[in-house]
C-alpha cells in the first residue's frame, strides 16, 4: 500500500526551488526581487568611486602615477612624494570612506529590520549624541586636543549612550521594538542637553566641536586611527552576520521566531550591540555623519525588499558609494578648501530619499503605527471621571466640560505662581515685596528697571513662545493621532532656524521676527507637496519631513561654521532655544498671533476630535477632513515659526505639553487651551530654573527643557507595561 491509497498526498516529484511548475511562468513572491544586478553594478560604481577617490585630491598626482604606485610600476612606491600623497593620505582615506560607508549602511539595515521601522537611523541608539559628549567632555574637562583623543573619547561616549538605551529599553516588559526607539530618543535627549550645557560655558570647547560635529575624513591621516579600530568594525561586521538568519525568522513575528528555536530578546541584543560597535567606530573615525544609516537602509530595502541577507549586503555597498562620492566632492567643490562631507550627504541623500518614497514600489516599505489608528479610549487612556456641567437660562445652554475646566483653571494658577517666582527669581537679592513693587513701577529705581525692563519683558516672551509650542504640538499630535507628532517631524524647527540664520547676515545678530514662520510655511510647503499633498499617507510625510530637517540642519551647520566664534558662540545658544535678551516689543507679534489664532484652534477644536476617527467616519458626520488637517496644518506651522522667532527652537516643550494638558483634561476633549497653559507654564520654570541654576551662569531655556525632557518622555511613554504608543 503506498501513501497516497492510504489517504496521504504523494509528495511531488523534487525539483529546484525557483523552477516552475511545467507550462506555468515563474512568478517571484513578493520581496524576491532580482537584487544581483543592482549589487553587481552597486560594486562596479563603488570601484569606480574608489579609483576616482585615490586620484583627487590636493596633490598634484594623477591616476597615471596613483597606478604605478598601486602596481610599484619602475618602483614607484620609492617616490618619497608619491609615498606621502597615496600611501600616506589618500588610501586611507579612501578605505576609511569605505569601511565608514559600509558600517553606517549595514547597521541602518539592521536598526530598521529589527524595529520593523523604515524610518529608523543610526542615531536611534543615541550613538552620534553619546560620541559628541564624549568629544566635548575630552575637549572641555580634561582639555583633549588630539585626533586619538576625540576618537577615544568619541567611541567611549558612544558605548557609553548605547549601553544606557539597552538597559531601559529591556526593563519593565523587554526590549520591544517601540521600546527601543524610544528610548534611543530619550537617552539621546538627555546627552545632548548635556553636551549643550559644556559647551555654552566654553567658547574653546565650542570652537572645536562645531568642527568635528559638521563629519569629515580629512582628518584620516595614515593607518594608525583605522589599524586602532579596525578589530571593532570586523566584530561588528561579523555579528551583523550572525544575526541575518534570527532577524529573517524575528520579521515573521515573536511566536514564530521561538517555534523556529531563536529568541527575540536575545536576537536584538545583539543587533543592538553590532549597530552600537559599527555605528561607535564610524563616528569616532569620520564624526557624525547623520542621515547615511538611513538613506542606506531605504535604498537597499527598495532594491532588495525584505530579504535580510540581500538586504544587508545592498545596504553596506550603497553606504559605502554614498559617502566615497561625498567624500570626493567634498574635497572639489570648494577648492582648495573642503565642503563638510555630512553637508555633502545631506544634499545626495535627501532628494535621493524624497524620489523614492513618492515612487510607487515604496507602498511596500510603509510599517503600520498602532498609535496613528488607535482610538484614544482603546489605548488605556481613563475615561473622564465626572459628567460634564450644563449651565442653562431659558432657551440658552452652555456645556463645560467639568475636568477640562477644572484642569484649565488649575493650570492658569500654576502658572500665575510661576510668573511670581520667576520675577522673583534672580542673581540680584530682590525679596518679595520689592519685587511686587517694581513690577508696578514704585520702589527703587534700579529695582523697578531689573523687573520691568529685564525680568517681565523676558518672562512675557517666554509666556507667548510657550504657549505658540504648547498649542502648535496639540494640533499636530491631535491630527497625526500620534503623541510623539510635533512640528519638528515636518521640519519646521529646522527650516524656521535656517530662516532666521540667513536672515542675521542682513537683519543683526538674531535676524527678523518674521523670518521664522517664513521658513517654517517654506518648509511645510516643500514637506506637503514632496510627499504628494495632505492626503498622503503618514510615512510618506514622516520621510520627507526627515529629508527636510536634513537639508535644513545642513544649512544650519554651515552658517554657524563660516560665523565668527563670538557671533557663533552667540547663534549656538539661540539655536538651542534662548530667552536671554528677549523683551516686549520681541514677544508681541506672537502676542498678537495668538490672540488671533487661539480663538480659531478653539473653534476647530470640536472638528479636530471628529479626526481621531476614521475619515469616513468623519465625513458622515458632516466633517471635510482634507479642510480640517488644512486649518490645523496652517495653525501649527504658524504658531510653531512665531516660537522660534522669538526664542529659538525650544525642544520638548510641544511634545510635553499636549500630553501633560490630555492627561490632566481627559481623553474626550482636546486640550487646546489646556496645551497653550502647559507650555507657558514649562518655558517659564525651565528659563528660571536656567537662571538660578549655577551662580553667575545661565543655562539656556532651550538646554534645560531637552535635559528634563528626556527623562519625561521615559517616564510618559515607557513607564506603562505594553506599548506606549
Amino acid at each position: 500500500m503506498t501513501f497516497s491509497q492510504a489517504g496521504v498526498r504523494a509528495a511531488p516529484p523534487a525539483t529546484a526551488p525557483d523552477s516552475p511548475p511545467p507550462g506555468r511562468r515563474s512568478r517571484r513572491p513578493e520581496g524576491a526581487r532580482p537584487t544581483w544586478p543592482a549589487v553587481t553594478a552597486a560594486a562596479v560604481l563603488l570601484l569606480a568611486l574608489a579609483a576616482l577617490s585615490l586620484s583627487v585630491g590636493a596633490g598634484e598626482v594623477g591616476p597615471g602615477r596613483v597606478l604605478d604606485y598601486l602596481l610599484n610600476h619602475d618602483g614607484a612606491r620609492a617616490d618619497g612624494r608619491l609615498a606621502l600623497v597615496v600611501g600616506d593620505l589618500r588610501l586611507p582615506r579612501t578605505l576609511t570612506a569605505l569601511l565608514v560607508g559600509a558600517a553606517l549602511g549595514v547597521a541602518g539595515a539592521q536598526l530598521q529590520s529589527v524595529t520593523r521601522n523604515p524610518l529608523a537611523e543610526t542615531g536611534l541608539l543615541g550613538v552620534n549624541a553619546g560620541a559628541s559628549l564624549g568629544v566635548v567632555l575630552g575637549i572641555a574637562v580634561l582639555g583633549v586636543q588630539t585626533s586619538f583623543g576625540y576618537l577615544a573619547f568619541a567611541f567611549g561616549g558612544a558605548v557609553l549612550a548605547s549601553t544606557v538605551v539597552l538597559l531601559v529599553a529591556s526593563s519593565r516588559g523587554g526590549g520591544s521594538p517601540m521600546r527601543l526607539v524610544l528610548a534611543g530618543s530619550a537617552v539621546a535627549a538627555i546627552f545632548r542637553g548635556l553636551t549643550d550645557v559644556l559647551i555654552v560655558n566654553s567658547p574653546e570647547a565650542y570652537e572645536r566641536y562645531r568642527v568635528w560635529v559638521l563629519g569629515s575624513l580629512a582628518g584620516v591621516e595614515g593607518w594608525t586611527t583605522l589599524r586602532q579600530l579596525a578589530p571593532v568594525l570586523g566584530a561588528g561586521f561579523l555579528l551583523a552576520a550572525l544575526t541575518t538568519r534570527p532577524l529573517t525568522a524575528l520579521a515573521l513575528g515573536d511566536d514564530l521566531a521561538r517555534g523556529l528555536g531563536h529568541r527575540p530578546g536575545a536576537t536584538r541584543a545583539a543587533v543592538a550591540v553590532a549597530v552600537t560597535l559599527l555605528t561607535a567606530s564610524a563616528v569616532a573615525l569620520a564624526g557624525p555623519i547623520a542621515f547615511l544609516g538611513l538613506l542606506s537602509g531605504f535604498l537597499a530595502r527598495t532594491v532588495a525588499g525584505p530579504r535580510i541577507g540581500r538586504l544587508t549586503l545592498l545596504a553596506a555597498l550603497f553606504g559605502a558609494t554614498v559617502l566615497t562620492g561625498a567624500d570626493v566632492l567634498a574635497r572639489v567643490v570648494a577648492r582648495p578648501f573642503e565642503a563638510p562631507v555630512s553637508v555633502i550627504v545631506a544634499l545626495i541623500g535627501a532628494p535621493a530619499l524624497i524620489a523614492i518614497v513618492r515612487s510607487r514600489h515604496s507602498a511596500a516599505l510603509a510599517m503600520a503605527d498602532p498609535a496613528e489608528s488607535t482610538p484614544a479610549a482603546r489605548r488605556g487612556e481613563p475615561a473622564p471621571l465626572k459628567p460634564d456641567l450644563t449651565l442653562r437660562h431659558g432657551t440658552w445652554s452652555l456645556l463645560l466640560p467639568r475636568r477640562a475646566l477644572l484642569a484649565s483653571l488649575g493650570l492658569a494658577a500654576a502658572l500665575l505662581a510661576a510668573v511670581v517666582v520667576s520675577a522673583h527669581a534672580g542673581q540680584s537679592e530682590l525679596d518679595l515685596a520689592r519685587t511686587f513693587q517694581a513690577v508696578f513701577g514704585y520702589g527703587d529705581r534700579l529695582d523697578v528697571l531689573l523687573v520691568q525692563k529685564f525680568r517681565l519683558g523676558r518672562i512675557v516672551a517666554g509666556l507667548a513662545a510657550g504657549a505658540a509650542l504648547g498649542l502648535a504640538g496639540c494640533l499636530t499630535q491631535t491630527l497625526a493621532r500620534n503623541r510623539l507628532a510635533t512640528p519638528e517631524l515636518l521640519g519646521v524647527n529646522d527650516g524656521a532656524t535656517a530662516a532666521v540664520l540667513i536672515s542675521a547676515s542682513t537683519a543683526g545678530t538674531f535676524g527678523a521676527w518674521w523670518a521664522g514662520p517664513l521658513g517654517a510655511l517654506v518648509a511645510v510647503l516643500v514637506v506637503t507637496l514632496a510627499s504628494g499633498g495632505l492626503g498622503a499617507r503618514g510615512y510618506r510625510i514622516l520621510v520627507v519631513g526627515l529629508a527636510m530637517s536634513a537639508l535644513a540642519s545642513a544649512v544650519i551647520q554651515v552658517a554657524m561654521a563660516r560665523r565668527s566664534l563670538n557671533s557663533a558662540g552667540s547663534l549656538y545658544i539661540w539655536t538651542n532655544g534662548s530667552l536671554n535678551g528677549r523683551d516686549l516689543a520681541v514677544a508681541t507679534p506672537v502676542l498678537i498671533g495668538l490672540a488671533a489664532l487661539v480663538p480659531v484652534a478653539l473653534a476647530v477644536a470640536r472638528r479636530l476630535a471628529v479626526l481621531r476617527f476614521d475619515d469616513s467616519v468623519a465625513s458622515a458626520l458632516g466633517v471635510d477632513p482634507g479642510r480640517v488637517r488644512l486649518a490645523c496644518l496652517l495653525l501649527a506651522v504658524a504658531l510653531a515659526g512665531l516660537a522660534v522667532g522669538v526664542c529659538g527652537p525650544v525642544g520638548f516643550v510641544a511634545l510635553a505639553a499636549p500630553v501633560i494638558a490630555g492627561r490632566l483634561a481627559g481623553p474626550a476633549r482636546v486640550p487646546v487651551l489646556g496645551s497653550a497653559l502647559t507650555g507657558a507654564l514649562l518655558v517659564v520654570l525651565a528659563d528660571t530654573l536656567g537662571r538660578v541654576l549655577f551662580a553667575g551662569v545661565e543655562i539656556p531655556v532651550g538646554i534645560v527643557t531637552t535635559v528634563l525632557g528626556g527623562p519625561f518622555l521615559l517616564w510618559v511613554l515607557l513607564g506603562r507595561k505594553g506599548s506606549p504608543a
